[in-house]
């Protein structure tokens, strides 16, 4: 004689729902796609404040975390709180699965931010920038101008950079506002003559043909200036945002002399990133577990990250690569985009729903 199946109750069928749910949502996130806002101005006007996207772990490849034990759908802290939402008791060796392509030059990229070091690799704070150099491309910045090979690079159609706008009259928010110019994205000069401004080539036409214009220009730092918090840090490298290079981006397999001037360039990155116990620089050169090192092989790929907004971005020229085995996916398109400056359904930019990245 067969037994009558138990009924379940409400609150296990409601258990059991929440489960598969909270299952699913990991297995989504984790293989397929992870959704992703855009916090900060970085990647203006390319990408706007209140963006909303997905990111893509398919393209290049899945990565298998390195950190497996974490609350699900958490990434550093538990919801609401200063709680720890991992354990860093196992830590697994970096594998990707097989992806679509590599990171290819002028792709966007969420990667994890590479000097956050109280953080495990896979839980370090998620970025966003443009790969505007990948392993092997010697990259090099002349005047606020991107080259890489020799060859002025592709500007994005909407990249930004800062200006000294000079008026007749102060302006108001309206003003910038037809402009496409938000109220973070301009400041007043303590003098009361003008403004700083971050805006397109495109918005700079349109403000020179404005009768309350008296000039506006380019903020360009000087060649042979260094600015302070340039990588490499602790180097004599007469680098800065807008004069930068040239220098190598290293790939897995690449071996390079260790010469004053490569130790200079790249031991940041074979100390923290390449796996060593001991990694150390006297007189110049380079030592790894006490043992003298002339040349070196590097053991992943690296990538050079830099934003859209090239003077308000806090990027690979301020704190060098990204390793291969911090990259978390491709920005593939937005699914919704919010305007914090408007209010109700104006709040709602319509015009970006389900839009591509590129």
């Amino acid at each position: 004689m067969s037994k009558t199946k138990n009924k379940k109750s409400p609150a296990r069928e409601w258990f059991d729902a929440l489960v598969f749910a909270v299952v699913a949502a990991s297995l989504i996130r984790w293989l397929l796609l992870e959704p992703f806002t855009i916090p900060t101005a970085s990647m203006e006007k390319s990408l706007l404040v209140g963006d909303f996207l997905f990111v893509s772990k398919m393209h290049y490849g899945t990565r298998i975390p390195k950190t497996p034990l974490q609350v699900p759908l958490t990434h550093q802290k538990i919801w609401g709180t200063e709680i720890p939402s991992y354990s860093d008791a196992i830590q697994l060796p970096y594998y990707r699965l097989p992806g679509f392509s590599d990171v290819e030059r002028n792709d966007v990229v969420v990667f994890n931010y590479p000097v956050e070091f109280q953080y495990p690799n896979d839980l370090k704070t998620n970025y966003i920038k443009r790969a505007v150099a990948i392993p092997g491309d010697i990259l090099e910045l002349r005047q606020g101008n991107l080259y890489v090979n020799d060859t002025e690079a592709m500007q994005p159609e909407e990249m930004q950079y800062s200006y000294d706008l000079i008026t007749n009259r102060p302006l108001t928010v309206d003003f910038f506002k037809d402009y496409g110019i938000n109220p973070e994205s301009f400041m007043a000069f303590s003098n009361g003559a003008g403004y700083l401004i971050w805006c397109t080539d495109q918005t700079v036409e349109r403000l020179k043909s404005s009768p309350v214009v008296v000039s506006i220009t380019k903020r360009i730092m000087p060649a042979g200036e260094r600015e302070e918090g340039i990588f490499p840090a602790d180097t004599d490298f007469s680098w800065n945002r807008d004069n930068f290079g040239p220098l190598l981006v290293p790939g897995e397999g690449q071996t390079f002399e260790m010469n004053p001037d490569n130790v200079a360039k790249y031991f940041m990155t074979i100390e923290k990133y390449e796996g060593h116990e001991s990694v150390e620089v006297k007189n110049g050169e380079l030592f790894i577990d006490g043992q003298k090192v002339d040349q070196y092989t590097f053991k992943q790929n690296y990538y050079f990250m830099m934003g859209d907004n090239r003077h308000d971005s806090l990027d690979s020229r301020y704190w060098g690569f990204v390793p291969e085995d911090h990259i978390v996916g491709k920005a593939w398109f937005l699914w919704l985009s919010l305007d914090k400056y408007e209010s109700m359904f104006g709040k709602i930019r319509w015009s970006r729903f389900f839009k591509g990245i590129n």
